[in-house]
Order: C-alpha cells, then sequence, then structure tokens
C-alpha cells in the first residue's frame, strides 16, 4: 500500500474514557458525524511529479478525482483546493458548479491533509489542527502540509492548535463522543515521538470533543499510512459499526490478522458491528490494491463509494450502505484508480459541517 488542556482518563482493555463536556448540549466545540447536514465538501488536486513520476497514470487519478468531485457536486457544494495555475484544466474536466480555490496541492489525501471542522450548538465554527507530515515525512507535503491553516484563513474561521501529528483518516468518530483508531496510525515516533498512547488518546479527545478512546494495534510500516482505520471500520450512527474483512482470511497476511482483532476489540467494546465482504473476484489484482467498500463517502442525500467488478460482494456491499443510510441514494464509482495507491473515496474527501 503506498499511501499515506487534556481531559480525566482511564485505560481499561484498549478503551481510554473520561468526563468530556457534551458538546451536543453545551457550548463546547466538537466535530460532527460526516452524516450530519454539510455546508460543502473539500477535496485536492493531484499534480507532483516527485508523487506521481507516471504522467499517464497521474492522468487517471485526476480523472478520477474529477469524477468524485462532480458526482458529490449534484448534492452539495464542492471545492477543489489547486494551486490557480491548474485551474483551466481542472475546469475542463468537472462540471460547471465545483468551486476552485487557490489553494497549491501536492497529492489529493484531503482526509488527511484537509481541515478537520469543530462546531457548537451556537453556530461557531473552528477548524481543529491536527498537522498532517507526510504520514511520518514519508511524502513530500510542503503545500499539503499548509492546506488546513490555509483553508481556515480564507474562511476566516479559528485554527485550534492540538499537540498531534497525524491524519484523520487514522481516527473514525461517530459525531457523539466515541473514537476508534489504530495505535500504528498514531503511537508511532514519525508522528508522535515520545508520547504515549494514553497522552495521544488524551488529545484526540479534546480534538473531536469526544468522550471514549477505543485502540486496536494496527500495523506498523507495512504501509505509508501505518493501516488507517477508515478503510477497515466506519461508524454509520451512534455506536453502530459497518467493517469489511475478507471472507478467508489468510494466516500470515498481517494486515487479515490485524483487521479481524480490531473487529474484536470493537465487538468487545459494546459496539453494534455489521460484516461485509471484501470483494473476492476484482479488476485489479495487485496485493497492494486498497479494494475496502467501507472506504465511503457521505454527503447530502448520497453515499459514494466503490465497486470492484465483483457482482455479489459490489450488491452486498450496496445493500448494507441502503440499510445503514434509509434515505440516501447510493452511488457506486469505479474509484480503482486510488485503490492502486493505497486509498479511496473517503480518503479524498473532507466535509464542511453546516452550522
Amino acid at each position: 500500500m503506498m499511501r499515506r488542556a487534556f481531559l480525566t482518563t482511564s485505560v481499561v482493555a484498549g478503551v481510554l474514557g473520561g468526563k468530556a463536556s457534551d458538546a451536543r448540549t453545551s457550548d463546547a466545540l466538537y466535530v460532527p458525524a460526516e452524516e450530519a447536514p454539510h455546508e460543502r465538501t473539500f477535496m485536492q488536486w493531484p499534480v507532483d511529479r516527485r508523487v506521481y513520476a507516471d504522467r499517464i497514470f497521474l492522468r487517471m487519478v485526476q480523472e478520477t478525482i474529477a469524477e468524485i468531485a462532480s458526482t458529490i457536486a449534484a448534492f452539495e457544494p464542492v471545492v477543489i483546493l489547486a494551486d490557480r495555475a491548474h485551474h483551466p484544466d481542472i475546469a475542463k474536466r468537472v462540471s460547471s458548479n465545483v468551486e476552485l480555490w487557490d489553494v497549491p496541492t501536492e497529492d489529493l489525501w484531503c482526509r488527511d491533509a484537509g481541515p478537520i471542522f469543530a462546531t457548537d450548538g451556537a453556530g461557531r465554527l473552528a477548524v481543529r489542527h491536527i498537522q498532517f507530515n507526510g504520514w511520518g515525512d514519508r511524502q513530500v507535503h510542503h503545500h499539503d502540509g499548509r492546506i488546513a491553516e490555509r483553508v481556515a484563513d480564507i474562511l476566516a474561521v479559528p485554527l485550534l492548535p492540538t499537540p498531534l501529528k497525524g491524519e484523520a483518516g487514522g481516527v473514525e468518530q461517530d459525531g457523539h463522543g466515541a473514537l476508534i483508531a489504530h495505535e500504528s496510525s498514531w503511537v508511532h515516533d514519525n508522528r508522535n515521538p515520545g508520547q504515549s498512547r494514553d497522552r495521544i488518546g488524551e488529545a484526540l479527545l479534546n480534538a473531536y470533543g469526544a468522550e471514549t478512546m477505543v485502540w486496536a494495534p494496527g500495523v506498523k510500516d507495512l504501509d505509508v499510512t501505518d493501516y488507517h482505520i477508515d478503510s477497515l471500520a466506519r461508524f454509520t450512527g451512534p455506536g453502530r459499526i459497518l467493517m469489511n474483512l475478507p471472507d478467508r482470511p489468510v494466516r500470515d497476511d498481517p494486515f487479515h490478522q490485524a483487521a479481524l482483532h480490531t473487529h474484536d476489540i470493537l465487538d468487545g467494546s459494546g459496539f453494534e458491528i455489521e460484516v461485509i465482504p471484501e470483494p473476492n473476484r476484482r479488476r485489479v489484482r495487485s496485493e497492494d490494491f486498497v479494494a475496502s467498500y467501507v472506504n465511503y463517502y457521505v454527503c447530502n442525500g448520497a453515499v459514494i463509494s466503490a465497486q470492484f467488478g465483483d457482482r455479489e460482494t459490489d450488491a452486498i456491499a450496496a445493500d448494507a450502505l441502503a440499510r445503514h443510510y434509509p434515505g440516501r441514494e447510493i452511488i457506486a464509482l469505479n474509484a480503482d484508480a486510488l485503490g492502486e495507491i493505497g486509498g479511496g473515496i473517503h480518503c479524498a474527501t473532507q466535509q464542511m459541517p453546516a452550522v
């Protein structure tokens, strides 16, 4: 895979919990659930040839980003962040209701480099700044490392610092007080050197306005993201999780074994979990290909997901998403170009909540 003031707490069996203000009933800032109403979606335009040495493949990735942006734009406003020099080319490839902002980028992973928006019941909006450092300085991020602050400046909203380096794709939250994450993406010397899991968990709870942190070990140093949780398990409501797991786990595959371990921890933490299978027959056969049905994006009125060419599992995934998100249109796209570089549709998007 090729990508990408603290609370009083206690730790029991991988669960970090403590008292925090209930942001949904007070003036405390919190990060809303992805399925809450959006003001707009942010995306990034990939351009850097140090990341994409193959020009033809770069164009394929750009076409995928353009299709995702145009699809979401039928349901809510979309902003693509890109250096102004690329705007004429982008404008020819996206629908007319996609807006372009002059914010330079290197790569497309807006879930990781983009702004994390927090709000409250009084209509305040702020950006919680978890500093993106290129997945532990593994990839160039001269521009991507400044995207959150630049967007906050354009919107004239506060940029609230945290002591964390990392990526929002490495933590999943239900908007109602619960967070889940793999330790491998956070408790790592290339992101948060010298910080304990407990301290990192406290900082994440504070950043998201949450109360409960559930950790699973994950897999360290075998992909750029150190096994982001958002390609394995997603909250679809308070305390409710959708996961995709292989039908036939391979005993010596560290990702398969880590996924099963994560499932057991989440199941033992009292969450309601539904498991759907990964595709068994897909268009791209590479071992590094990320074939995740749960790396979808929830926008106003729709769920934008991936299909991989396996009719049976594609249908199972679509049915599950329709049940978990009733009343929303389920749109499945061919996003194989993103899977080839270790990500998916969720990784390429970042929501701004409506206030």
